[in-house]
């Protein structure tokens, strides 16, 4: 059952993301797969969660040439997983090649395009990227590409999902990472929030990691956090 909270499995190995998963009495429980422990184990590590029956979200965030894209795609999609993803500043062409080489093989993985890193502030977008005006006309400027290259949602911070659904409508999709409870440390992620302001802002899906996999008590900090995602009250 996918209650929208994807844990994120950021370990090096499927052993170690395997024994963190059982010892903590976390079965069934939505996962992120990310490139550290997809590289490592490819698809196995998608078919032994599928065998344990937890959804997925496998976050590779694909961006290169259409064609590449597409066919990379074209494999990923007989994973089935729930949600797989591209970076949206890779372009119209590309978003619509990546949705074709899902669908040829499955129509029940949703395609989402990142926006802007939750790990990037104002400052660093503009002296990196160079990107003009600000953060959120740029997530909404790319937000709005993907929908009409034929995404199923973004991944974008908390913070822009209002203006996002206002502009791409309540369907459209928003996973939002950069999540923590209040005692976490941001580590290097910039524009965070709790699980509960997740919910008031109403995102679809969320994403956390080290505010439970670091945590002296795993299984009670995903407790904590799927209580304020689900009831929308910080502890």
């Amino acid at each position: 059952m996918n209650n929208g909270m994807y844990l994120a499995l950021d370990f090096p190995t499927w052993e170690m993301s395997k024994q963190f998963l059982e010892e903590n009495n976390l079965h069934e429980v939505p996962v992120k797969v990310g490139m550290e422990l997809f590289y490592r184990e490819g698809m196995h590590v998608i078919e032994e969660l599928k065998k344990r029956n937890h959804p997925i979200f496998l976050d590779l965030k694909l961006h290169d040439i259409p064609t590449t894209v597409m066919r990379a795609m074209k494999n990923l999609a007989h994973a089935e997983v729930d949600l797989v993803n591209v970076h949206a500043i890779g372009g119209s062409e590309m978003i619509k090649r990546a949705k074709e080489g899902l669908t040829c093989v499955n129509d029940k993985t949703k395609l989402i395009a990142v926006t802007i890193l939750t790990s990037m502030d104002e400052m660093e977008m503009a002296r990196d990227l160079r990107l003009p005006n600000n953060i959120n006309d740029n997530v909404l400027h790319l937000s709005t590409l993907a929908k009409q290259s034929g995404a199923d949602g973004v991944v974008c911070s908390v913070h822009e999902v209002r203006a996002i659904k206002e502009a791409c409508s309540n369907e459209f999709l928003t996973v939002t990472p950069g999540i923590r409870l209040m005692n976490s440390k941001d580590d290097d992620q910039k524009r965070v929030a709790t699980p509960a302001m997740a919910k008031e802002l109403n995102s679809d899906y969320i994403v956390i990691g080290r505010s439970i996999t670091m945590a002296e008590q795993p299984f009670d900090a995903y407790k904590q956090a799927l209580e304020e995602w689900e009831n929308g009250i910080t502890k």
